[in-house]
């Protein structure tokens, strides 16, 4: 089920902050006509730390309803609070999502132990397929393969979205955990190469953008049509690095909006991307072919 370009979404806001239903609704529909292979709502891409409990749970039921049965629905429900993550994995669980992605902890730097138990529990109290996440470059924390490896053996735990941009480090997990384990590249500029050492796919921001074209890319890597996979990163190059030279969502937010699929809102912590980067951020959407 959860294979191919899995796209990490963006929360569509007003310009007063409000989760704007109507573009989420247009979004989910433009990803089902895309192609990609599946979405991740109330993930970190998707500004989850300003979100409620209530707005990620209306969110995932508008996902389910307008993609139930057509492209597999991922709840993100992690957190810093082990307790907090447990009851929005039990209502992603209720409101029929597919699986829920969980990632480590952070700003509170817990031990391996304390993660384990922290996914352990957190892994219990799921009946869908949980995913761990480990982006340590953005928590402060990583999640070492010798841990992956005690965590592959809950029922429920069935993969993970490595975001280090280390082949290595998926191959070691790969080794670890057996290749029935669902690996799964966080890190754009090397999800082709990760693929081509096992991986499934890749949870995606540049999906964001380019859906049609990033789908395409990770099925002729899947399919190891390695000319053709390269031919289509290239293109997608400059996407992976624009789309992250402000912290993201911004840059993902901005050009959604130059398509017309969203609108500017975005939440504070976070503002709208600096001026001096709109042409960079174009100049990758035009060589990706989403814009003229």
């Amino acid at each position: 089920m959860f294979r191919g370009s899995l796209v990490a979404l963006v929360t569509p806001m007003t310009e007063s902050g409000d989760v704007d239903h109507v573009a989420f609704g247009r979004l989910l529909e433009w990803h089902a006509r895309e192609g990609s292979d599946g979405v991740v709502v109330g993930g970190t891409t998707g500004e989850s730390a300003t979100l409620s409990a209530a707005e990620s749970a209306e969110l995932l039921q508008l996902a389910v309803q307008r993609l139930g049965g057509r492209v597999p629905v991922i709840a993100g429900t992690g957190g810093s609070a082990t307790a907090q993550s447990v009851e929005r994995t039990r209502t992603a669980c209720e409101l029929g999502a597919d699986g829920v992605l969980v990632v480590t902890p952070y700003y509170n730097r817990p031990p391996q132990e304390g993660l384990y138990r922290h996914f352990s529990v957190i892994a219990d109290a799921s009946s869908v397929p949980l995913i761990l996440y480990n982006v340590p470059s953005r928590t402060a924390c990583d999640l070492l393969p010798e841990t992956v490896e005690r965590l592959s053996g809950h029922p429920q735990i069935i993969g993970i979205k490595d975001a280090t941009g280390s082949v290595a480090r998926g191959r070691e997990i790969l080794e670890r955990c057996g290749d029935d384990f669902l690996l799964l590249s966080g890190d754009d500029p090397s999800c082709r190469e990760l693929i081509g050492a096992g991986a499934q796919g890749v949870i995606t921001v540049t999906g964001n953008v380019a859906p049609r074209l990033m789908h395409e890319m990770v099925e002729a890597a899947l399919s190891d049509d390695q000319e053709g996979a390269r031919e289509l990163d290239e293109r997608l190059a400059g996407l992976h690095t624009a789309l992250f030279v402000e912290s993201n969502p911004i840059p993902a937010k901005w050009a959604l909006g130059r398509l017309g699929l969203i609108g500017p809102g975005i939440r504070l912590p976070l503002v709208g991307l600096s001026e001096g980067q709109h042409a960079t951020v174009l100049a990758a959407m035009s060589r990706a072919g989403v814009i003229e």
